[in-house]
């Protein structure tokens, strides 16, 4: 007897929990549908239709093609030490062919750090010339958001591996890329993609030489 009152006291105050849960959702969505405005944007397409994006691809191929230059010249040196070395290396006496072999390993590992310094400073030129770009759009997309009283604004961008914020939107008229657009003085194109533009190629990491053999 004493476990069925104890049953029944138990699934009363679960239906007073989800009750409780269910009056709580009904006040959110209220709320919400009264006071949050929600927008969306792809702010890799903005940045496509500035002028600024061509000109950062435009250092970066520049930046990276020094960098190649660079690592070229290390290999070509490396390439004529190790042909003269193998050329010679049977009548080179013994403590001058090991002189030989630590400078050529030397060269190896110093083409080899290169190359990694190489890719770390691709990416900090990348990212110092992309930062005042994307506080420029940032600016825009709070100005266009203050405008037109959205309290937030997603984004549908996805990059290395990751998901949208948003992935689907049935209000259209809620992309605000057009406005964001015309804030920075662009004029937008005739057909809105609809948050689904493409990145802009802005420079890749720079392609190492030939792997050096011993």
């Amino acid at each position: 007897m004493l476990l069925i009152i104890k049953n029944k006291q138990l699934t009363k105050m679960k239906k007073t929990i989800i009750f409780g849960f269910v009056l709580l959702f009904t006040a959110f969505s209220s709320y919400a549908q009264t006071h949050v405005k929600i927008g969306y944007t792809d702010p890799s397409y903005i940045m496509g239709l500035m002028p600024e994006s061509k000109q950062v691809e435009t250092e970066l191929q520049s930046y990276e093609k020094q960098l190649q230059s660079q690592l070229q010249n290390k290999y070509t040196e490396y390439q004529q030490k190790l042909e003269t070395y193998q050329r010679g290396q049977a009548t080179m006496p013994d403590i001058v062919k090991q002189d030989k072999e630590k400078e050529l390993m030397s060269m190896q590992q110093s083409i080899k750090e290169f190359e990694e310094k190489a890719q770390g400073d691709m990416q900090k030129k990348q990212v110092s010339l992309l930062e005042p770009v994307l506080d420029k759009i940032q600016k825009a997309i709070d100005a266009v958001a203050e405008e037109n009283g959205y309290t937030y604004i997603f984004s549908t961008h996805t990059d290395y591996g990751s998901s949208a914020v948003i992935l689907y939107a049935k209000n259209k008229n809620e992309n605000i890329s057009d406005l964001v657009l015309k804030k920075l003085g662009i004029t937008p194109p005739a057909t809105i993609p609809g948050g689904t533009g493409t990145a802009p190629k802005v420079g890749t990491t720079p392609k190492p030489g030939p792997a050096p053999t011993k």
